[in-house]
């Protein structure tokens, strides 16, 4: 099978960006696999790029190389890097992205992107995605060891992740994201609501809005009703049936979440 490369990008369609770090990667290993995840991560949100990139990475085979470019501080001192975690390398800023990766899958390796001959002659000040992160991403997938990419990183930026906790008899969590059909994804995942319900009924708070009911299915819900399931992550959702749940209940990251138990 060939070497697999799946980008995740704040870059967006409309530009030609997406396009070009895919050139410079093919002009250096012509036989990879190229696999789009994402170039949606809005603008600069680091941590929609690495919540993202957690809920995804471990679907694809082992050894597929993750190039990751949300870099708000393209051309700063913060650091490129590669990493080696879970069976899989990952190319990214050192800027927290890799973060729930990190999470999950502790790094084996990381080393700082530092020599010049895996890069491109000239580097942008404002465009490493393609001059830095593509090359050493299309060489990895060329069959060189991540460490000849550079000098051993130490410790990498980390993101505070909103973890859910409970005090007493509510669990508390938020809104992570507003995915494209409008579904309200929490922290709270099924093991932490489980083992915090134990069989007992709940009641469900979003900000000030009582959740109808807890479903299986979009489609158990009536139209314009505010529910809860878990979703294909196995966190805890807000959504409405054919319904944007972010817009109709004005309702966004950050949102909290009380679940109280009866």
């Amino acid at each position: 099978m060939s070497p697999i490369i799946a980008l995740l990008s704040d870059f967006g369609s409309q530009d030609h960006y997406a396009g070009t770090i895919k050139g410079v990667i093919l002009a250096i290993s012509p036989d990879v696999t190229l696999v789009d995840i994402t170039h949606e991560i809005p603008p600069h949100d680091v941590l929609s790029g690495a919540l993202q990139l957690g809920a995804t990475y471990r679907y694809f085979p082992a050894g597929t190389i993750f190039l990751v470019v949300v870099d708000p501080g393209v051309g700063s001192s913060r650091r490129g890097i590669a990493a080696e975690a879970g069976g899989f390398r990952f190319v990214a800023p050192d800027n927290g992205v890799l973060t729930a990766v990190f999470r999950d899958d502790p790094p084996r390796k990381v080393v700082e992107l530092t020599e010049r001959r895996y890069a491109r002659p000239t580097v942008s000040r404002t465009f490493e995605g393609r001059d830095r992160f593509a090359p050493a991403a299309a060489w990895l997938a060329r069959g060189i060891q991540l460490s000849a990419l550079g000098r051993p990183a130490g410790i990498c930026h980390q993101l505070a992740l909103p973890v859910p906790h409970v005090a007493e008899d509510v669990l508390t969590g938020e809104v992570l994201i507003t995915d494209r059909f409008g579904n309200l994804v929490s922290n709270i995942d099924r093991r932490t609501f489980e083992a915090f319900a134990h069989g007992r009924p709940v009641r469900i708070l979003a900000g000030e809005y009582p959740v109808a009911r807890l479903v299986s299915t979009y489609t158990e819900m009536e139209r314009g009703e505010l529910c809860a399931l878990f979703g294909s992550s196995d966190n805890l959702e807000l959504s409405v049936n054919a319904g944007h749940a972010g817009q109709q209940f004005d309702m966004a990251r950050g949102t909290r979440i009380e679940v109280h138990r009866s």
